[in-house]
Order: structure tokens, then C-alpha cells, then sequence
């Protein structure tokens, strides 16, 4: 019989490909520097082909290098997935789940949906993970989560995606310019306007959801969090957009801000659950869907 490539050595293929360093690589599957890179040769060895091109100072994975790493990442993604139905012994809501949540949702919904799955479905772990849009799917993709909540909507290419309800935007201004509330944002000073890094897709959300059309009104400075935002505001120096979750959270206490809903139709962003195509715990990811949905407000409330 055919010698086949071990799974141990494709993870360490998979890690060295990601972190473009041995050591940093050693590190990240907890073994040493010469045990992984001896893996590594054993791989090439199994598979009869040379991955890595190396001289005394650097290396680069070849054309069959760089293939055999994308699909060693499915590979590894569904024998997590493998192990984690056998270890639930048919039970969809038992066993550990990694989840993936960006910045602008996490502080303020993934409190509540651990407590609210540790009352529902006991048996279940959550592991947490919280990044941007762009590096969650990336890790989604490479099988280092298995599940995504995200806001909407996001290019999920390759990925199917689940809606479990919406996050009303609001207007936030300082107290003493509560006058600006019955303006039109054309009428607002321009650069006024405060809103998050571009990495941060509730920046496009809250765009093209409030109807802000005159770029001129936003400031050319980026904050890197809500809370920053919130700070720049309160400081008495323009306006912002938050979701209502973050509101609901507090994230106002301690301020001279008001919140209000924006003008003209109404402003949400859409949050859902996103996972890859080719999982097998679709029951888990829908029913965890439909629990988080009892969480947030839907279309039309």
C-alpha cells in the first residue's frame, strides 16, 4: 500500500506557510524547530515532490508547495469537523465550537449569546475569536473556525451565510449641538463626521445605510474603535453613527452624547452567521443561528 502523507506533517506545512518562519511556526504547533522542519522533509519525502526551495538563510514554497498547502487547510478543516460530530455522538448542540466575531459586535452581543448557550445547550463550548471581517474569513477558509457572526452585507464568496436579525444605526451628537438633529447632513459642518478605520466594514455599512452621500462631511481621522469614536464626540468635535447594540451596552454612560434615528429610511445593518459550504454541522450552526435570532430585533419591529 501507497505511504500517505501524515496529517501531523500537512499542520505543520500549513502552519510554516502561514507564519513564513520556522521558528514562529515551531512555536505555533508547540513542538521544536527541528522537529517540525524534519516533518516537513518527511512530507516531501511521502508525497515525492519539494515543497519548500531552501538555501542557508531563506526559503519559498514551490508551485506544488503552495497547492499541496491549500488543500492540506480543507483537508485539516474536515477532520476537525469529522472529530467534532464523532465526539458529539449525534448530538448537534454538544461538543466545541469555534467562533469568530468582529470588533464592532463582540463587546456588545457575545456576552449574551455564551450565557444564553450555556443555559440552552450546556454541553456545548464556545471559543471565541475576535478580528476583522477580512482575517475572520480567512481563517474560516484555512479551518481555524468554524463559524462566523458577522455584519451584513459581506463578498462571502465560497461561504454560505444565515441572517438572524438587524443593528439599527443611530446618530450620536454632543448635547450642546442638539440643533444639528433637524438639519440634513448636507447642512452639517464639513469633516464632522467621525467614523472608524476602513478595515472596519460597519464604516460602508453605516454609509450606504444612513444615505451619507457628501464625503466632505467625513473626517479624514480614523478611529480604531467605538469607544474612540464615542471619546472624539463627546470631546465636542462632530458626530458619529452607532449600532444600537452598542448603545443598549452603555457606551454612552458617563457622556454628554444623544442618540437619535437617522433621517430618512430606516438605517440597520444586517447580522448573520457565516460558515463554510462544506461543514457538516449545519444542524449546530442553524440552531445556534435561531437562538442568537431570539437576541436581536428583526425587519419591521
Amino acid at each position: 500500500m501507497r505511504r500517505l502523507p501524515s496529517l501531523k506533517n500537512l499542520y505543520y506545512l500549513v502552519h510554516l506557510h502561514k507564519a513564513q518562519n520556522f521558528n514562529r511556526a515551531a512555536k505555533a504547533c508547540h513542538v521544536s524547530q527541528s522537529t517540525l522542519s524534519s516533518g516537513i522533509q518527511n512530507l516531501e519525502e511521502q508525497i515525492g515532490s519539494q515543497l519548500i526551495e531552501r538555501d542557508h538563510k531563506s526559503f519559498l514554497f514551490t508551485a506544488t508547495g503552495e497547492e499541496v498547502v491549500a488543500r492540506a487547510r480543507e483537508l485539516l478543516a474536515q477532520v476537525q469537523e469529522l472529530t467534532d460530530m464523532a465526539q458529539s455522538a449525534g448530538d448537534a448542540m454538544k461538543g466545541t465550537l469555534r467562533l469568530g466575531c468582529i470588533p464592532t459586535i463582540a463587546p456588545f452581543l457575545l456576552n449574551r449569546v455564551v450565557k444564553e448557550a450555556q443555559h440552552q445547550y450546556p454541553d456545548l463550548t464556545l471559543l471565541l475569536r475576535e478580528d476583522t471581517t477580512e482575517n475572520l474569513l480567512a481563517m474560516l477558509g484555512n479551518g481555524e473556525l468554524d463559524l462566523l457572526l458577522l455584519a451584513l452585507p459581506v463578498d462571502t464568496a465560497g461561504f454560505h451565510t444565515m441572517s438572524v436579525g438587524i443593528d439599527p444605526f443611530q446618530v450620536v451628537i454632543h448635547k450642546d449641538a442638539q440643533h444639528q438633529s433637524k438639519l440634513s447632513y448636507e447642512d452639517w459642518p464639513d469633516e464632522s463626521i467621525f467614523l472608524l478605520q476602513r478595515e472596519h466594514c460597519i464604516t460602508g455599512h453605516a454609509i450606504s445605510a444612513c444615505n451619507l452621500q457628501n464625503r466632505e462631511k467625513i473626517n479624514p481621522f480614523a478611529a480604531t474603535s467605538l469607544h474612540t469614536l464615542v471619546q472624539m464626540v463627546d470631546s465636542g468635535l462632530g458626530s458619529t453613527f452607532l449600532p444600537q447594540m452598542a448603545i443598549d451596552s452603555g457606551i454612552l454612560k458617563g457622556t454628554e452624547l444623544l442618540s437619535y434615528a437617522p433621517e430618512g429610511q430606516e438605517a440597520y445593518r444586517e447580522i448573520g452567521l457565516v460558515w463554510r459550504q462544506t461543514t457538516s454541522r449545519l444542524r449546530t450552526f442553524r440552531t445556534l443561528g435561531e437562538m442568537i435570532a431570539g437576541l436581536l430585533p428583526s425587519k419591521g419591529e
